[in-house]
């Protein structure tokens, strides 16, 4: 009666071992990705960024436009005291003279007609908003991966949890054999202490297994902005190509081309370009057309009659100006923007190396995991086995409750790792097409697929 109780045990543990299929109607990856869109705070942010730098290219081009302005200036004069006269009482009184009143209407256009500095402005406006531009676009194929790890860190946490729950149910059940055979004493005090010790021990770890799945639920969370409900799970059947081309350093060429880093790193080195021409653009002349309209008048309260308005006087010309010493300014910015320029190059020659090695690096873990994946997989198919043959030699007396333990545990923690490898080989594919600049929602789309 025992050992069919046991047996019994052992085959809820096994089916633990192989995994549970998700709930009908979970969420999906598609369903994450979408809040994380809505609510994530962060693509939120590179977006208001990209808009705040792109407000540039029209405030430089302003400059170039025409500048139109209007003034109208009233004033009143006050001439003083004209003399006394005296009241009723025969007291002398101030007279007030009385005032006069002048009008000024001016209307002014100017037109930048040479200023190399504001088309230089203008052009290194365009490139650091393209450089932004570049950055939104890296974060936007960040999400695909912020969203994707997130959601497989749920899924690889609540393995974690399934395995320890196994173990524990296991070492409990070996603790309450040994304690009824000790208390038959058909058992020493030794295999009691010491599966009471293996029973807490892998308690302990299963509320740890638990903590780390909360925390994983919440980093999800953080990501989306609401609870995650019951996940859909990456089913077993995954596929096992290599990355196309499979040459990486074809790979390596592509993300000199797109990669949004790159991108923005090389916009931002342009950029730095015009700066240096607009910097030395202060030594040389400018050439300004401008065209001024001016209308006055004046009338006094004193003299009726006496209100009297010029004509309108337009003037036209053409403003030349020389610069010929600042103190020293122009050729400080000039010495500041190469300073610039330098400090940027470095910044691009620093990820472009950056994503050599990682284009490298995702490529060779993607050939790698498949290897891996595909061991991992023979590796459980063998531990089941072993499983198998040991639970017939219990049912017939020749191998220990001891060993069976064991065998389970070795299942758990193979299938754990298998768990991990095809989760992290789909990941890694979509980290080698986020290096390179080439990720998608197609890609988003197709990793949904492999969800059940």
């Amino acid at each position: 009666m025992q050992k069919r109780k046991l047996s019994t045990c052992l085959t809820v543990l096994l089916a633990l071992a192989g995994g549970v299929p998700a709930a009908a109607g979970a969420e999906d990856l598609l369903d994450i990705y979408r809040e994380a869109v809505a609510n994530d705070p962060v693509l939120a942010t590179a977006d208001a960024q990209r808009l705040v730098v792109a407000e540039g290219v029209p405030q430089a081009r302003a400059a170039l436009l025409p500048q139109l302005s209007a003034g109208l200036s009233l004033q009143q004069f006050h001439p003083g005291y004209s003399g006394v006269v005296n009241d009723a009482n025969g007291n002398a009184e101030p007279v007030n003279s009385g005032h006069s009143r002048q009008r000024d209407l001016t209307l002014s256009l100017d037109q930048t007609v040479v200023d190399l500095s504001k088309f230089a402005r203008e052009r290194q406006a365009k490139l650091t908003a393209e450089a932004q531009n570049a950055t939104y676009e890296g974060e936007l194929q960040d999400l695909f991966v912020r969203a994707t790890t997130a959601y497989f860190n749920v899924l690889v946490a609540q393995d974690q949890v399934e395995v320890f729950q196994s173990y524990e149910d296991a070492y409990k059940q070996q603790y309450d054999q040994a304690t009824t055979l000790f208390g038959q004493g058909l058992a020493p005090q030794a295999d009691l202490t010491q599966s009471e010790a293996y029973y807490l021990f892998i308690k302990s770890s299963r509320v740890d297994a638990e903590t780390a799945l909360k925390d994983a639920r919440r980093a999800l969370q953080q990501l989306t902005g609401k609870e995650p409900g019951t996940l859909k799970t990456l089913r077993d059947d995954i596929p096992m190509e290599k990355p196309t081309p499979d040459d990486p350093k074809a790979w390596v060429e592509q993300a000199m081309q797109q990669s949004p880093q790159v991108l923005a790193a090389t916009h931002l080195v342009r950029a730095d370009e015009h700066s240096i021409d607009a910097a030395r653009a202060g030594h040389l002349p400018t050439l300004n057309l401008a065209v001024g309209y001016d209308k006055a008048g004046a009338w006094s309260n004193r003299l009726p009659g006496s209100a009297s308005y010029g004509t309108g006087t337009t003037t036209v010309g053409l403003v030349l100006s020389v610069p010929l010493f600042s103190g020293g300014l122009t050729q400080s910015q000039v010495r500041q923007a190469i300073h610039q320029r330098d400090a940027d190059e470095g910044d691009l020659e620093s990820v472009r190396r950056r994503t050599t090695r990682d284009t490298y690096n995702y490529f060779n873990l993607v050939e790698a995991g498949i290897g891996q994946v595909d061991d991992a997989r023979k590796a459980v198919d063998a531990a089941k086995k072993a499983l198998a043959s040991m639970r017939a030699g219990y049912d017939i007396g020749t191998q220990s409750l001891t060993n069976v333990v064991v065998a389970i545990q070795t299942l758990a923690e193979i299938r754990s790792q298998y768990t991990a490898l095809r989760h992290q080989l789909i990941l890694n594919k979509l980290l080698l097409k986020r290096t390179v600049g080439a990720a998608t929602l197609k890609d988003v789309e197709d990793i949904n697929r492999l969800l059940q």
